[in-house]
């Protein structure tokens, strides 16, 4: 009888096991599933040339060297020098690759969860009661009386190994998996946007700099001009031959020239203290010595506008959270569907340190649990909801930064032909301006016409000068925004190389619908 019931509880035990294994079989095999839509991106409104370029030949285009940064067009030893820096020391981007960073780990959590729960714990207790309660005093053979001990003690010494796991049958973690890798790729994008920022504002900062820098020369020149026509009509007031309102009139042209060239000397020193602080030091610690003002204007080629959704951080950005997005709408999906734990322990149990760990001390448990939410009122139907209505707001926003793109080079384009027109047109202005002033300068030597002509020539001049210098830092500042608006050389595809503790599979979902 006693045989035939231990032989029932060991096929009890066998098929238990049995069956718990059959089941984890079954579960792997689900987990190769994920709920919920899978990702592909979404169209987006795309024209097949940009309108401003046709017919447009620039001055002077350029192409980015291979293996070269996009500054190293511009031929300035200064600033490569400075652009060098900025991945170096620059705080903002410092910040972007820190946060970066943090995502990479997000995700190594979130992977952890695919994997068991694991706990070791040992323990030793004692415990005693009153023996006096429940015994009473005994009379031994030889008639002597035996008195019970005041208490009993009692000990208990365990160790056990607990484990539990929580199968990811509807793929719920594996889709907030794939939302943490987006979300590290935006993180990515994000920190190539960010250093790709600061190189553009740098160099557009030196540029003004050093337009600055011309156009405290333009004043110095034309002060020295004014100057030596003040002394002019003074001597001719003393000879009687001119009256003091030219006096007047030289006098206050000086001055007023004089306090732009303050001006300017005040304009080149703030973009000085900005380019310190670009490169992570303070203003007071960087200092640039006046160089030249280039007049050439390399003008990199705008390609073709379906280039713009690989080469833009800022629309790989957006692209990535619209993914991440998506494969949170799986996360909502799969809580929809009931959870299966299998939990299981192992371990000793005795009252007694020495031999703990034999085979008539272990005791084992084992088993799956399974749930089910009945009622929650409509939270999963809000969640799911909200998941869906969160990612068409990211297709929206992704199809806005693309439209955002387009126009931005668009505008940029038709900014440098303008310009580049204008250029040409104020040089010849310029040119004729000089000619004039030079020829009242000389009537007036001669005595044929009064200091005001030669006044409003040299005030003439001035002006076409100004403006030729203020075209063409536009035209560098535009050639830099250019390079930056098809995207300074960059390319979606860094993002699968920025791939520390992010798995390359988590980073392939780039391709076209």
């Amino acid at each position: 009888m006693y045989a035939g019931a231990a032989r029932q509880r060991a096929r009890s035990r066998t098929s238990l096991v049995g069956g718990a294994l059959s089941c984890a079989l079954i579960t792997g095999t689900l987990t190769a599933c994920a709920v919920g839509p899978n990702y592909h991106r979404p169209s987006a409104v795309i024209s097949t040339t940009f309108k401003e370029n046709r017919g447009w030949v620039p001055a002077t285009p350029a192409q980015i060297p291979a293996n070269q940064q996009w500054w190293t067009i511009y031929n300035d030893p200064v600033l490569d020098s400075l652009e060098s820096q900025v991945e170096v020391s620059n705080q903002t981007l410092k910040a972007a690759e820190a946060a970066y960073r943090s995502a990479v780990q997000v995700v190594a959590a979130a992977r952890g969860q695919l994997f068991p729960d694991l706990n070791l714990a040992g323990t030793k207790s004692s415990s005693g009661e009153s023996s006096g309660a429940t015994q009473t005093a005994q009379t031994s053979a030889v008639g002597k009386t035996i008195s019970p001990p005041p208490y009993v003690r009692f000990s208990s010494v365990a160790l056990e190994a607990q484990g539990s796991w929580a199968l990811d049958i509807w793929g719920k973690v594996r889709r907030q998996i794939e939302s943490d890798v987006d979300l590290a790729q935006v993180s990515a994008a994000e920190v190539a946007a960010a250093q790709l920022s600061a190189q553009v504002t740098l160099a557009e900062d030196y540029f003004q700099m050093r337009a600055s820098e011309q156009a405290i020369q333009i004043y110095e020149t034309y002060i020295a001009d004014l100057e030596n026509a003040l002394q002019i009509v003074q001597n001719e007031v003393r000879a009687g031959t001119d009256t003091l309102a030219d006096v007047y009139a030289a006098q206050a042209q000086l001055e007023s020239t004089q306090v732009a060239a303050i001006n300017e000397q005040q304009t080149r020193a703030t973009f000085e203290h900005a380019i310190a602080v670009l490169i992570g030091r303070p203003p007071a610690d960087l200092s640039i010595p006046a160089g030249p003002f280039t007049t050439t204007v390399p003008v990199v080629p705008a390609g073709v506008p379906s280039e713009l959704l690989e080469r833009r951080p800022d629309i790989a950005e957006a692209e990535r959270t619209m993914a991440s997005d998506n494969a949170l709408r799986g996360v909502a999906t799969a809580a929809w569907f009931p959870s299966l734990t299998i939990t299981g322990d192992v371990g000793y149990s005795s009252g007694w340190i020495a031999g703990l760990m034999s085979a008539r001390n272990a005791v084992w448990s084992f088993g799956p649990q399974l749930g089910e939410t009945l009622f929650e009122g409509g939270t999963r139907l809000a969640q799911s909801r909200e998941a869906r209505a969160t990612y068409d707001e990211a297709v929206a926003n992704y199809r806005e930064t693309v439209l955002s793109a387009f126009q931005s080079v668009e505008n940029d384009l038709v900014t440098l032909r303008v310009l580049q027109q204008s250029n040409a047109l104020d040089v010849t202005a310029v040119n004729a301006a000089q000619l004039s002033e030079e020829l009242y300068t000389n009537q007036f030597k001669a005595g044929i016409v009064s200091y005001a002509s030669v006044l409003t020539e040299q005030t003439t001049r001035l002006a076409a000068e100004v403006t030729l210098l203020a075209i063409q830092s536009q035209q560098l500042v535009t050639s830099v925004d250019l390079i930056s608006q098809v995207g300074g050389g960059w390319s979606a595809a860094e993002l699968n190389q920025r791939n520390e503790g992010v798995p390359a599979d988590g980073l392939k979902k780039t391709a076209d619908d």
